[in-house]
Formats: C-alpha cells, structure tokens, sequence
C-alpha cells in the first residue's frame, strides 16, 4: 500500500545535520561498551532481559519465554527498501531479523520467525560478519528487526566489529515492549528508537499478544527512548542520526485504541514528536478467527486514525492510503 507522508514542523529538528559516528564507536573506544556487555550477559543467567524477567538460565543453554537461549538467531539479513524513508533511503536500511520474540502477537504477520523459530543459531563472530556485510553492500543503518532478548549478542557482535570498521547508525526496532532496566544500558549505543506503541487498553494487549502489562510498560519504555535520543536527526542527504520515530498499526473496530496512544505521545513528547501511523493490518497467524482481527481495516477506520492526528497537530511522520495494495509500502510526509 502507498502512504503520504507528514510534513515536518512545529519544534521538529528539521534542520540537517552532518553525519556523526554512531554513539557505540565512542563507548568501545571508551571501554564503557565492553562494561554494558558483561552487564547484558551477567542478564542471561537468570534472564530479566525483557520485562517478562522469565529467569531462565540461557547462558546455560535454556530457552527463555522469547523461544531463544544463549546463541544468537537471525531470521535474515538484508537491504530493506520499505521502511519509513530516513531509515530506508535509497540503498535500503541494512535489517538483522531475529528469530523469537518477547510477545505471541495472535495477528504477527511474521509469526513462523516470531513464535515458531523460524531461523538460523549463529556465533556472534558470524553476527559482527553480517553487521559489516550489510555495510558493504550500502545500508544507510543497521537496523535490529525484534532484538530485545538478543540484544546481549548484539552488544558482543558490536565489539568484534568495530575494531573492523562498522560505523552504522544502530536502529531499535521493537515492539515496544522493553524493560527500563535493559534500555538503559543500551543508552548511548542505539542511535535510533523505531518503536511500536500498539495499545491503550491492557485487555486488548492481553487477547492480543498475552501482556496484559503492555501499556504500563510501554509507556514508561517510550519515555526512557525519548529521553535518550529526542525527535528525529537527518544528515544532510536527509538519512536518519539519530532520535524517534514511533509506529501506531491502526486495528479494526479500534482495538489498538488510536486516539488514546496518540494523545499520550502528543502529552508526554509534544509537537516535535514523529509518527508513523499504519494502515496495513491483516488477518494472518490466529486472527483468521478472532473477530474483528480476521479483517483488513476499513477506509473510515483509517480516516477516523488520520482525524486524531490532526485534532492533536502531531504534523512530524507519515501516513499510508491503500492505492498500491499490500505489496509494497511507499510513505509520504502528514500534510503533503
């Protein structure tokens, strides 16, 4: 589906800026990064990594409530051309797709990666190799597609790659739902936040994805990104720095409470944050037989979300239409 997209305003940090080294190459030169990793990987032992603090021992080769133990697992690794356009550019943001995953989403439109495993068990030595491929081949960013409960791996593939060169912008991918605990040794490192705020009600988030604690958590963890990295940073080609940008998915009959979620955003960042409002549900994995989640939103339902966002003058992001079908996702800045 096509989108158009937000135009920038109102406090956003518009202005672009020269590229920088990523926040991690500074830590390793520092020492500070070899510090977070022995701290993420004391986490396994008794693993709190994400806010299920499921206490397995996946250090010692247990799997967690994720579905992964002490190895990384990659899904893929490869140029992606449809995220939103600081991030996707025109070489393609350089994507590390993780198998498992903190939540069991009933609508995951990657649930054979997310819930059934679907993936590779790989060393980090491989991890730091397909960090710098990615860069070889022109990712504007090193995008970590699912990575909280890997992100131990990530931190120890950071320090083998490094030394070799890897001066990627490192982007969060998430769902949202984090632990204040883990982001906070993260800060520094991850240069970008791309998270989901997906729900308002804790039932939905319970019959949706089994976190009936979601919004709590999601909440808080989206104050503790914005209070790292701010709205977002372009380079002067218009490529992303550094900053947030989050993704709402705009669910029937509004059970991801859009309104609601954008209000928080629009209260607790203000103007100058930047949306990504999503139209491209659907029914995939379980949802087949969950109404309202066994179909595609409708054209009123959207406009209902794009209605919120005027109400609340979020201007800063981007917004889908559905006239090139589910194939392909082109996005446009609010207001164009």
């Amino acid at each position: 589906m096509a989108a158009r997209e937000m135009a920038g305003g109102h406090g956003a940090r518009s202005e672009p800026r020269e590229a920088v080294l990523p926040g991690y190459v500074s830590l390793y030169k520092s020492g500070e990064l070899a510090e977070r990793v022995c701290r993420l990987n004391g986490m396994l032992a008794s693993c709190e990594l994400c806010p299920r603090r499921c206490g397995v021992d996946r250090a010692a080769g247990a799997k967690g409530a994720c579905g992964t133990a002490g190895l990384p697992v990659l899904a893929s690794a490869y140029l992606h051309p449809w995220e939103e356009p600081p991030l996707s550019g025109e070489r393609g943001s350089g994507t590390l797709f993780f198998s498992g995953c903190t939540m069991r989403c009933v609508f995951c439109q990657n649930f054979p990666i997310s819930q059934l495993g679907v993936g590779r068990e790989l060393t980090v030595e491989v991890l730091a190799l397909e960090m710098l491929k990615l860069q070889r081949r022109g990712a504007h960013n090193l995008n970590l597609v699912t990575g909280t409960h890997q992100m131990a791996f990530v931190l120890d593939a950071l320090m083998i790659a490094v030394p070799l060169g890897l001066r990627l912008p490192l982007v969060c991918n998430t769902s949202g739902y984090e632990s204040i605990e883990t982001l906070r040794l993260l800060e520094g490192i991850v240069d970008v936040y791309l998270p989901d705020i997906k729900y308002s009600s804790p039932e939905v988030a319970r019959f949706c994805s089994g976190c009936p604690d979601y919004v709590d958590v999601n909440r808080m963890a989206l104050k503790e990104m914005w209070r790292q990295v701010g709205p977002l940073e372009v380079d002067g080609t218009g490529m992303v720095q550094r900053g947030m940008l989050v993704r709402h998915m705009v669910l029937p009959e509004d059970l991801s409470g859009t309104g609601e979620c954008l209000s928080f955003l629009a209260e607790e960042m203000g103007p100058s944050v930047w949306v990504s409002l999503l139209s491209q549900y659907f029914p995939a994995h379980e949802a087949h037989g969950l109404p309202p989640l066994d179909r595609r939103i409708t054209e009123r339902e959207y406009e209902a979300a794009l209605e919120h966002l005027d109400r609340l003058g979020i201007v800063n992001g981007f917004v889908q239409d559905d006239s090139c079908g589910e194939a392909a996702i082109d996005f446009e800045t609010v207001g164009s």
